[in-house]
């Protein structure tokens, strides 16, 4: 299994399709390793890749800006705010990807989410510049939750799929390498007695990444 999450994280998985999340990925990797080719590798960090989103957003014109629309406004939480969709069907949510170390990792979150929950799967659909801060703009389709989630079940689901809790609301799973955290019950709704993950901060192996 290790083999399909490296294949996923690649792009070459049978179960994912091109889309706009590896190709911002993909542009990522490349502008480090033309650092490296420089020497200059170890200075390749946020703020680089930062500079890279910016470029592939103003050549693929990518912003978000205009079109976000404030009276559809939902919710928000530490790294996101969430407005419901012109269809009704899905959410848009503004992430700042403070959960992560880089934009590197937080894309291949994005892949693993939508490998292990496809239900609830994100499609990157844009970037929003707010003052000094770069934002991913994610389409997810919107669930309703329509009953309390018990955390018990959500544990035995995820053990049941090869995720042994290691505290709080936070997995693992060591075939994988992949590290689930956050999974509380406003991440994790509940729907006509279905467990729908809708957020979850999703972290691999470093030796993985």
């Amino acid at each position: 299994m290790n083999h399909e999450i490296r294949n996923v994280i690649s792009g070459n998985s049978r179960n994912s399709e091109r889309n706009l999340i590896k190709t911002a990925l993909f542009f990522i990797r490349e502008g480090k390793r033309a650092s490296i080719k420089t020497e200059k590798s170890e200075y390749f960090n946020k703020e680089n890749e930062i500079k890279k989103l910016i470029l592939f957003s103003d050549i693929n014109k990518l912003w978000y800006n205009d079109k976000l629309d404030e009276s559809t406004y939902i919710a928000e939480g530490a790294e996101q705010k969430v407005y419901l969709d012109y269809d009704g069907r899905n959410v848009i949510k503004i992430n700042d990807t403070i959960f992560y170390e880089s934009w590197k990792d937080y894309f291949i979150s994005l892949l693993i989410h939508n490998y292990l929950f496809p239900a609830t799967s994100y499609e990157l659909i844009g970037f929003y510049k707010n003052e000094q801060t770069l934002c991913s703009v994610v389409r997810q389709p919107f669930v309703e939750s329509t009953e309390p989630t018990d955390l018990i079940k959500v544990r035995d689901f995820l053990k049941a799929n090869g995720f042994e809790r290691k505290k709080n609301n936070d997995y693992y799973n060591n075939e994988l390498g992949i590290i689930l955290e956050d999974l509380h019950d406003e991440n994790v709704l509940t729907n006509q007695g279905v467990l729908f993950v809708i957020d979850s901060v999703i972290y691999l192996k470093k030796d993985l990444n």
